[in-house]
């Protein structure tokens, strides 16, 4: 049986503060708890809510529940201070910080000016982690599973510093899995070893335990002396200062996710990795795509999109490690897997992840699997921009400004046909999942990024042509991209109207109605406007664009999925229609 601290503790459970009760109290199983095993915290210093916690996390050899000894350490909270005072030769040779002769968790030195702090060799080593560094002044640590991956394992503070006070607070965490389960591999207890002081209110349960005295200390009546309790009267409150050892974590796994025995919606049996390797020809499993979210949203993943078989596939892979395979995109935001593949060796927790999202195959009769994906649509808008290139390439070397294609738009139709999309982040980052309940936030950031693949076209090549075409070129130098696509678009369309060669384009004469506002390409300027609109006035007046342009703006009551999906085609249609007067335009000299 366990020992109850909280129980066996003097003052009632009703009593004590927040903090206090939950350093008593012994960490649950759950896999999501973040346990705290090295603190150094100091809350309002001088102030009547003052709140000071020192701590450190014992490894205690023993699987058996039993009450700890008080530790020397608590009332520093590292487990080394100071540095060996000696100075002749190998006076350090026998060095070997510890915990009362325990190991630990968090390597905690200090002087009572400079402290630092890291995770134990012992621990990472164990584990096999691997850290990171994040932050500018406030630096921490990261311990990260690469194996798995797992990330933010364990995480604290490098360092702070005492100048009649606290710099900064400290606090490191370990996901309690994996504390878990090296307190099991090493067949020990984690013991909580801290000091703790708060100012009470002067209560009368607090009274009786000092039984009419204005300071009291108290140890354990029987038993192990796993505490020390200071109590004294304080500024018209009662001062609490608490030296204890106390069990948190016993050498218990948490429950690892399992794939194995997961009910599948629409299947009639639990699946096993052997069963689902033996299904060949069995239903697909229906994922909703936000599957793909995790994987998109961290730099250890490859979330390509490649077409195979005429069909996109968006199979999430881990650095060679593991990796879906044949996530096939269907409809709008689903994905289409073979139960078989799901199965195929990678770590049981991606399956599981998988799981989350599968959809009941009853839920797919009132779903559209023809519609098109953001995936396909990003496509559209890159088949798009590589005509456009052509096109505007082709113009340039008729009038001697000679840039290619890739020069002009960034992209290479060489480079697609060869590798897909490997060599261009920016259409995997547009890509991404694009929910029908997206915020307005990461709309506007998805406007963002079309507009950036626009901008790629140098403005000196546009204002070139412009001025070959008999434009002033005091009237263009200072027109952004938008402005000079639409003049070059008036242009082409005249000389498309009146059946013009290229050899027309040239004019020594101001060409009629080149600034006019030409409405057909209307959505790239709307999207201008989303991509650089913050400020809540700015988004009403993109919105009633929006709806002038024929978009139901009743829609954005569930969210900004469907006015992406509109400002992509008007966006892919307005470059389309540029795309195509230059190919008439290039066409009749041919």
């Amino acid at each position: 049986m366990k020992f109850d601290y909280l129980a066996a503790f003097p003052i009632p459970e009703e009593s004590l503060p927040p903090k206090l009760r939950e350093l008593l109290t012994p960490v649950g199983l759950s896999a999501n708890i973040r346990v705290e095993v090295a603190a150094m915290k100091e809350t309002d210093q001088y102030g009547p809510n003052a709140e000071h916690l020192h701590l450190q996390m014992a490894v205690v050899s023993g699987i058996e529940s039993q009450p700890i000894e008080n530790m020397r350490e608590a009332a520093d909270g590292v487990v080394q201070f100071s540095i060996p005072i000696d100075d002749h030769i190998g006076c350090a040779s026998s060095f070997s910080p510890s915990i009362s002769g325990h190991d630990y968790i968090v390597a905690a030195w200090g002087n009572s000016s400079f402290y630092s702090y890291n995770l134990s060799e012992k621990v990472w080593m164990t584990l096999g982690l691997s850290p990171r560094c994040v932050g500018n002044d406030e630096q921490r640590l990261v311990y990260d599973d690469l194996s798995l991956p797992e990330f933010d394992v364990a995480d604290g503070d490098i360092s702070t510093n005492y100048q009649s006070s606290l710099k900064k607070n400290v606090c490191w965490r370990m996901s309690n899995e994996y504390l878990r389960r090296y307190l099991w591999l090493r067949g020990a207890r984690g013991v909580r070893v801290f000091y703790y002081q708060i100012q009470l209110e002067d209560t009368p349960q607090i009274r009786e335990i000092m039984n009419g005295k204005t300071h009291v200390v108290l140890h354990p009546t029987e038993g192990v002396d796993w505490y020390e309790l200071d109590i004294s009267e304080h500024n018209n409150r009662l001062l609490l200062q608490l030296w204890a050892s106390v069990e948190a974590v016993m050498p218990e796994r948490c429950r690892e996710q399992n794939a194995d025995g997961l009910l599948w919606p629409g299947e009639k049996q639990p699946i096993t990795h052997a069963l689902a390797n033996s299904l060949i020809r069995h239903n697909p499993v229906y994922l909703d795509d936000k599957f793909l979210e995790k994987y998109e949203q961290s730099i250890f993943y490859d979330t390509t999109p490649f077409k195979a078989w005429a069909k996109w596939d968006c199979s999430p892979s881990y650095q060679g490690q593991w990796s879906f395979t044949e996530c096939q995109r269907v409809g709008r935001n689903l994905i289409k897997v073979p139960m078989r593949e799901l199965y195929k060796p990678k770590p049981d927790r991606e399956i599981v992840h998988a799981y989350v999202h599968a959809i009941d195959p009853t839920d797919l009769e009132h779903i559209d699997l023809d519609e098109e994906h953001i995936v396909s649509k990003v496509q559209r808008l890159l088949d798009t921009l590589l005509n456009l290139g052509d096109g505007l390439s082709q113009l340039g070397d008729s009038i001697g400004l000679m840039s290619s294609a890739e020069e002009l738009t960034g992209f290479s139709r060489k480079e697609f046909e060869a590798n897909g999309w490997i060599k261009y982040p920016i259409l995997s980052r547009l890509a991404q999942v694009a929910p029908v309940d997206m915020t307005q936030q990461m709309f506007l950031t998805r406007c963002k990024s079309m507009h950036e693949l626009l901008q790629k076209i140098p403005k000196g090549y546009l204002k070139s042509l412009l001025v070959n075409a008999g434009c002033p070129r005091a009237k263009i130098k200072d027109l952004g991209n938008l402005k000079l696509i639409q003049s070059l678009l008036n242009i082409l369309e005249t000389l498309n109207n009146h059946q013009e060669t290229i050899n027309d384009f040239s004019s020594k004469h101001e060409p009629e109605g080149w600034k006019a506002l030409n409405t057909k390409i209307a959505p790239l300027f709307l999207n201008n406007d989303l991509r650089i609109a913050d400020a809540h006035d700015a988004i009403e007046n993109c919105i009633g664009t929006l709806q002038k342009l024929g978009f139901d703006t009743a829609n954005l009551s569930t969210g900004y999925g469907k006015a992406l999906d509109f400002v992509m085609d008007g966006v892919i249609a307005s470059l389309d229609l540029i795309a195509n007067e230059l190919q008439q335009l290039l066409l009749r000299n041919q």
